[in-house]
């Protein structure tokens, strides 16, 4: 089920493409070079346009929706595995913590010192 959306997915962006580059901005676009000409003729120059202004934003909504809905089965405990990183992170065993110090410093305290500090011995 995955990899057929991951196809469709595909196959969507490709159609998306063509669309955009089959749209007339501003004066002749790739549209009136493979002749759709005819087309524009046929359906009229501003319904053509709509037309594929409305199958533009369909297949960008349609690549949102399907993008979204691979994603939520991916995320699924069964779904495949995106990386290498993502595989070593599940097999991976996290050793358990230290036990925290039961008293913590004061903020803006000094650190404690690990070197001995030797006392100072009785006069005699």
């Amino acid at each position: 089920m995955y990899f057929a959306l991951v196809i469709f997915i595909l196959v969507i962006c490709f159609l998306l493409s063509l669309i955009v580059l089959a749209q007339n901005p501003k004066g002749g676009g790739i549209s009136s070079q493979f002749g759709s000409g005819g087309a524009a003729n046929l359906m009229g120059v501003k319904r053509t346009g709509d037309l594929l202004e409305k199958l533009t934003w369909g297949f960008a909504i349609g690549l949102i929706v399907i993008t979204l809905a691979t994603h939520m089965l991916s995320s699924g405990s069964n779904g495949p595995v995106r990386s290498v990183n993502q595989q070593a992170a599940q097999r991976a065993v996290v050793p358990a913590s230290a036990p925290a110090p039961a008293s913590a410093p004061a903020p803006g305290a000094p650190a404690p010192s690990t070197v001995p500090v030797p006392q100072p011995q009785p006069a005699q």
